[in-house]
């Protein structure tokens, strides 16, 4: 379980995360939606301990920055980050031994099904950014993490990837697992979330359950909150011209 309670991040005086609080149950894949600068990435990077924040985070009760939360969370980042000098497959051997995972087996499959196992001797450097994606989400799954952190995982990704990313996000669904995957792309997750968060200028705008029937799509609620917000802040334009 993945668990947020008052957290708060400043840059200085600019607030990007103001008193956030929600949960990502066992078995619940909770998505973040909102418009770029809403402030998802940084409650991302907040949960996989990249910044510093007050409040509290938990991944299976354990504070986020403990060891023991460290063996259990799996972190796709936005922009992939690999080592140009390494090989697709010693990129995988250092994390299982980092782990201490013994399973080759599995870290085989993952690659096998994002078409990465005939690259398994090109370079990090040798990589397309789609190729490094996949990459660093072999490298983030391959020590079967109970708490899975995707951060716009779907980006740059080609057609047979991108299906069985899904897959992927069903069988750790079942399997399990919690998972929060940060998106701006509403299509991208219309069939696989059991909670959504909207967030505007660094808070929760809207919570939305799945099955739960208030009168609108989760579409349809973005839209009103991010439409409905661009247009209160918009200037006023001058009768009878266009604003200067």
């Amino acid at each position: 379980m993945l668990s947020i309670s008052g957290v708060t991040k400043k840059y200085g005086k600019t607030v990007a995360n103001d008193n956030i609080s929600f949960a990502v149950g066992d078995g619940q894949i909770g998505i973040l939606l909102g418009p770029n600068g809403a402030g998802k990435s940084t409650i991302i990077k907040c949960i996989t301990g990249l910044l510093r924040f007050t409040g509290r985070i938990e991944i299976n009760g354990c504070e986020n920055t403990s060891l023991e939360a460290k063996r259990q969370l799996g972190y796709i980042p936005e922009m992939p980050a690999v080592y140009d000098l390494l090989t697709v497959e010693e990129h995988l051997e250092f994390i299982r031994r980092a782990y201490k995972v013994e399973d080759e087996a599995y870290t085989r499959q993952l690659l096998e099904r994002l078409e990465l196992w005939d690259k398994k001797d090109k370079l990090g450097k040798e990589l397309s950014k789609g190729m490094q994606q996949k990459l660093s989400i072999c490298c983030a799954l391959c020590h079967k993490p109970s708490v899975v952190v995707f951060d716009e995982p779907l980006v740059g990704l080609d057609p047979h990837a991108i299906k069985e990313l899904k897959s992927i996000f069903s069988e750790l669904k079942a399997g399990g697992a919690s998972v929060l995957i940060s998106t701006h792309m509403i299509d991208s997750v219309e069939d696989y979330w059991d909670v959504a968060n909207i967030m505007m200028n660094g808070r929760f705008a809207a919570t939305k359950v799945n099955g739960q029937d208030d009168g609108k799509t989760l579409e349809e609620l973005f839209f009103e909150i991010t439409e409905g917000t661009a247009k209160e802040n918009a200037p006023e334009l001058p009768k009878g011209g266009a604003a200067q």
